[in-house]
């Protein structure tokens, strides 16, 4: 099951704080949303304004469609996770938002791995193996997600925003039905050729489907904040993203543009079930198990109320349909090691235009055509799932703290941190090699490697099906 995180309250949090929201137009409670005229049909119309809806939107505006986009909240609204990939920059530059994104983003030249007694390992973007961008940005994602949508707006796509999609049929023949309301309760009717469900967490179609799945090789909860006062890396490094393990998971550190520095960490859920205590403490306690990473947190200040959200790990049976394509964290959500969430969002979307366009003039799609793009929406979920499931064992560790180019095992990890999984650089043997060293490594720590697994099989035992409020 997945936990929503309450967004009404962060967004007061963040409203109430340091780090401010940019202003977001307010609802007039007597005003009703416009229905569309009686018999108006669209050609598309997306449910959700996250990265995943307002690239597909803008994908398709500029390719001359009709679109309209329903998005429940008004942007800019707070979402977590904030660290972009360098394979994202080529989709900016095919949407024409590369610059805005850089004008809001820290740069970040690449990824650390940090462990007791050895020195930060750093993968830089630079040493892949092709011509992958050398550097991707952090970014609030609030101010991100407004960029794509305002960006979706000016292309063309009509977004009503403070409009929630409530229900959807799938007449024998005609147009996809979709009812939703407003902000004041008002029920509106829309009619369009296709649909697509770009919801996020929400898992619209899915859960109306029941084909929504929890993860059977995962389970993790997280725990998180900003914090004003860290220690950053020096130079081009000062925005590079950090990951420490401890025994109960691992920590991310993503420094922001402002001088904020979002921190979290990722744990098994019988770890933050074991909480007695506010969730400020609880998060700041969590962070002293860690010295290499406390010591740069010591001096810090926590910018609002910590925050924590439990098992977030799924994926649905079903990416696709006669008149409908799921695509994101509608269909699925991993952990958010890699930074992997928005990459695949936008670039899901992007492939699936070529299916949209596809119905939009044959009337349906071939199964070729659907075969093709479920296969590399699978196999990249497949090919990151393999290193998130086992980032905390031993030889995960040893492996990540000790890179070598034997064979061009480094470098094909760098490529494989950029997301450059889709084209054409040839990252299936360092790969392989990498996981062949693995089990190898695994083998030899057979006794740590035991109860790594002793503690992966009592994650699955604990269920948190509740989210903590802030300062709670």
């Amino acid at each position: 099951m997945i936990i929503r995180m309450i967004l009404p309250q962060i967004r007061g949090r963040y409203n109430s704080h340091s780090i401010p929201l940019p202003p977001a137009r307010m609802p007039d409670p007597d005003q009703q949303a416009t229905q569309p005229p009686e018999g108006d049909i669209y050609d598309v119309l997306i449910i959700g304004g996250g990265p995943a809806g307002s690239t597909m939107g803008a994908f398709l505006a500029m390719r001359g469609h009709r679109v309209v986009l329903l998005e429940k909240d008004h942007h800019p609204r707070f979402h977590i996770g904030e660290s972009l990939l360098p394979m994202n920059i080529p989709i900016f530059d095919r949407l024409g938002v590369r610059e805005e994104i850089e004008a809001i983003g820290q740069y970040k030249s690449g990824a650390e791995f940090n462990a007791p007694g050895r020195d930060p390992v750093r993968y830089h973007f630079r040493e892949a193996m092709r011509n992958s961008p050398p550097h991707a940005w952090q970014v609030r994602r609030s101010e991100f997600d407004n960029v794509l949508l305002r960006n979706g707006q000016r292309k063309g796509v009509e977004v009503r925003e403070g409009v929630r999609a409530r229900d959807v049929r799938f007449p024998d023949s005609g147009p996809v039905e979709i009812e939703a309301t407003d902000e004041a309760g008002h029920a509106l009717t829309f009619r369009a050729r296709f649909l697509v469900d770009a919801s996020g967490r929400d898992t619209f179609l899915a859960d109306r489907f029941s084909t929504k799945q929890r993860n059977p090789a995962h389970n993790s909860a997280a725990v998180f904040g900003d914090f004003a006062g860290v220690t950053r890396r020096e130079g081009d490094d000062a925005g590079i993203i950090s990951m420490y393990w401890f025994d109960h998971g691992w920590y991310w550190m993503i420094p922001l543009q402002d001088g904020a520095m979002s921190i979290g960490a990722v744990c098994w859920p019988y770890y933050l079930k074991s909480r007695k205590k506010p969730v400020d403490e609880f998060l700041l306690d969590t962070l002293r198990m860690n010295p290499l990473l406390w010591e740069r947190v010591k001096h810090a200040r926590l910018l609002a109320p910590a925050q924590a959200t439990g098992n977030f790990s799924y994926q649905s049976d079903r990416m696709s349909g006669e008149r409908h394509l799921i695509i994101g964290d509608a269909f699925a959500f991993i952990d958010p090691i890699f930074s992997t969430g928005v990459f695949l969002a936008m670039n899901g979307a992007e492939r699936g235009v070529e299916l949209v366009e596809e119905f939009l003039c044959d009337g349906r799609i071939s199964a070729a055509s659907r075969r093709r793009y479920e296969n590399v929406t699978n196999k990249s979920l497949k090919t990151f799932s393999w290193f998130i499931y086992r980032i905390t064992t031993p030889a995960m560790r040893r492996l990540f703290m000790g890179p070598r180019d034997f064979l061009g095992l480094r470098r094909g990890m760098v490529s494989f941190l950029a997301a450059d999984v889709h084209g054409r650089t040839p990252i299936r043997f360092p790969l392989f090699v990498f996981k062949l060293i693995y089990f190898v490594t695994s083998a030899q720590l057979w006794r740590e490697t035991l109860a790594w697994r002793k503690a992966y099989r009592r994650a699955f035992d604990t269920r948190l099906e509740y989210v903590w409020k802030s300062g709670a």
